[in-house]
């Protein structure tokens, strides 16, 4: 499931929505909501190119949510990305699902547009000569980690518009680890570092605010039709 929120007039008017919404769950579950959002990033996110097998697809997602990572960009050229809802226990709808999949080039247009926002490309690989994760300097501006297809990896272009490189340490006969694997090992590492490193990582209090709505609609029957009663209530 794809969420995207609603341009709305002003802070004010989402605020009041919001506890509106509200009104329509129980308080243990807003209570848990405002607990979960506070740990909620941005500084961190991932890009997926080409991911296809459903099982890692999904188990993806599944780490995301549960290291407070927010935000997926999710390229797709060849391959649909399928979430197997099994595995992913419904943490698609807790995050932020940007897809790619206008283009000719989707590697290039979903990077351009990450670099846009001021994000730094991290490429994930297990070359050797790759600096390991605890080499990566966290201080130096929020990134989005690049993962590639299970069986190939990543793309030449998305190497080649990379700004930087990562490994994870290995020290067996297998050259690399699962997708999902390596994706949970990078999410537990930098999320962690982040959070020791006391960089501003946390969301701003509108971006706090449009997420909570996103999941309030996700989880609210007819959340659409109330919502209009809210509008027409408020003018």
């Amino acid at each position: 499931m794809m969420i995207m929120s609603e341009q709305l007039p002003d802070f004010d008017t989402k605020r009041k929505l919001r506890d509106y919404l509200a009104g329509f769950i129980t308080e243990r579950r807003f209570s848990l909501f405002n607990k979960v959002i506070s740990n909620r990033t941005r500084y961190v996110s991932l890009i997926l190119e080409d991911i296809y097998q459903s099982h890692n697809a999904s188990a993806v997602l599944r780490s995301c949510d549960c290291f407070g990572v927010q935000d997926v960009h999710i390229i797709e050229n060849k391959n649909l990305y399928e979430v197997n809802p099994d595995v992913a226990l419904g943490s698609s709808q807790w995050l932020t699902l940007q897809k790619y999949n206008g283009l000719e080039n989707n590697t290039t247009d979903c990077i351009q547009r990450m670099k846009g926002q001021g994000y730094r490309i991290i490429a994930t690989t297990p070359r050797e000569d790759a600096p390991l994760l605890d080499d990566f300097d966290v201080k130096a501006g929020k990134f989005a980690l690049m993962f590639g297809t299970e069986q190939e990896g990543l793309t030449d272009n998305a190497f080649q518009l990379a700004d930087e490189f990562v490994r994870i340490p290995m020290f067996g006969f297998t050259e690399s680890f699962n997708i999902s694997v390596s994706a949970a090992l990078c999410l537990f590492h930098f999320t962690s570092a982040i959070r020791k490193q006391k960089v501003d990582w946390e969301l701003t209090e509108t971006e706090k605010l449009d997420v909570q709505l996103d999941w309030l609609r996700a989880t609210i029957k007819e959340s659409e039709m109330i919502e209009k009663m809210f509008y027409k209530k408020n003018n």
